[in-house]
C-alpha cells in the first residue's frame, strides 16, 4: 500500500473539506476557532501539508455541521469511481 497523501483520493478529501467550509460561509480562522485550534492548523490541512486522521476528520465535519458518515460515504463513492477510472 502506498501513502495516501498526494493521491487523487486524498485530494478529493481536501477538496471536500474546503468546499464544505466555504459552503458554510466560514473562513479558515472561524473553523479553527470552532475546533479550538490555530488558523494554521486548518491552512496546513487544506494545503495537504498536514495529514488529517479519522478522528480529526470527524471533528472537522462536526464543526462544519456535516454528518461525518454521510461525508465519508460520498467520498468513498468518488474513490470507487477513481479506482474504476470513471473520474
Amino acid at each position: 500500500m502506498k501513502k495516501s497523501t498526494g493521491t487523487p483520493h486524498y485530494q478529493a478529501v481536501l477538496d471536500a473539506l474546503v468546499s464544505m467550509r466555504e459552503e458554510a460561509g466560514l473562513t479558515q480562522r472561524q473553523l479553527a476557532d470552532r475546533l479550538q485550534r490555530e488558523r494554521s492548523f486548518v491552512w496546513r490541512i487544506e494545503k495537504g501539508e498536514r495529514r488529517l486522521d479519522v478522528v480529526e476528520f470527524f471533528w472537522v465535519c462536526r464543526a462544519l455541521n456535516q454528518d461525518p458518515a454521510k461525508v465519508y460515504t460520498r467520498l468513498a463513492g468518488r474513490f470507487d469511481k477513481a479506482e474504476r477510472g470513471e473520474c
